[in-house]
């Protein structure tokens, strides 16, 4: 979104930019899908499509393009591989990218119109590039954060992942508050009403005092929803995840120790539940670190969250 407002801020004082995007990667490569970069016929550059070498030589065909006045938007495949004679980008990361270089300048301003109307009211918005379209609407128009088929790039410009915590005590906390540093939309649920942790949680989104037992009601479907289940008790806990076992998401962890765990996934097998449908359990939740407190369990938490985010 910084990027954006840069572009809005350069097109409306007359300045002509070259949006730079990566729209697709693949393997190691140092630019992954959505950085972007911006660069103003005044000399100046603004974030970053990865750095190295690729990014240098795009940044000097963008100067060249405004030098020239060439106002067609160019797709650059990029090969990150020593031994490719065509698209070889000079890096040995050994994966690909590519970048699309659009020319953008004030006739623009009235498309651009969209992302002020959203800044304000934190809606979504999809942004379509290709050679020959520049598409902004409210909203998001496709299922997930980014697409590119056709060589036509589509990505939904605040894009929201959202982590639903069921527990409102003090790892729901110490959770939110984590999850909020790193920009995650957090919702918590619990089923205790006038609970303390859950009063003085400032960092949540939103807060809802549930029924466990419609709790699946509450939390969608979608590859941006990461479910936390952390409620006071093994009983809850065990209503709550065949509750939320066939949800559609992202990710589903549920705190607890080890034999907590095995007694609970024994007692849904014994239920008719399968391995496999267990297997996408996250449990005991978050990567091993042997946190004791809540703040360092919520560490434990978002770092397997972040790392589910950057690999689906």
């Amino acid at each position: 979104m910084n990027i954006i407002r840069k572009t809005i801020e350069n097109i409306n004082n007359n300045k002509k930019v070259i949006l730079l995007i990566v729209v697709e990667n693949k393997g190691s490569s140092p630019g992954r899908q959505g950085f972007k970069m911006l660069v103003v016929d005044d000399g100046k550059r603004y974030g970053s499509i990865g750095g190295g070498a690729t990014e240098h030589k795009l940044v000097n065909r963008a100067y060249k393009m405004l030098e020239k006045n060439i106002y067609v938007p160019e797709l650059h495949e990029q090969i990150h591989r020593t031994e490719e004679a065509m698209h070889a980008s000079g890096m040995i990361c050994s994966g690909e990218n590519i970048v699309i270089l659009y020319p953008i300048d004030n006739k623009y301003i009235s498309d651009f119109e969209v992302f002020k109307r959203c800044f304000d009211t934190k809606n979504e918005i999809t942004l379509t590039l290709g050679i020959n379209e520049l598409k902004i609407e409210e909203g998001a128009k496709i299922s997930e954060q980014y697409e590119f088929k056709n060589n036509i790039y589509k990505e939904v410009l605040g894009y929201k992942h959202i982590v639903c915590i069921v527990g409102g005590g003090h790892v729901g906390l110490a959770l939110s508050k984590q999850m909020k540093i790193l920009e995650y939309t957090v919702k918590i649920y619990d089923n205790r009403p006038n609970l303390d942790t859950l009063e003085a949680n400032d960092y949540a989104d939103e807060k809802h005092i549930i029924n466990f037992e419609k709790v699946d009601e509450y939390i969608p479907d979608g590859k941006n929803i990461y479910i936390v289940i952390a409620s006071f008790s093994h009983t809850h806990d065990k209503k709550i995840l065949t509750k939320l076992l066939n949800k559609k998401v992202a990710y589903i962890g549920m705190m607890g120790s080890k034999n907590k765990v095995k007694e609970i996934f024994s007692n849904l097998i014994e239920k008719g539940y399968s391995k496999e449908q267990l297997k996408k359990i996250s449990a005991p939740i978050g990567v091993v670190i042997k946190s004791k407190t809540p703040e360092e369990i919520a560490v434990s938490i978002a770092a397997e969250i972040i790392k589910t985010k950057n690999t689906i």
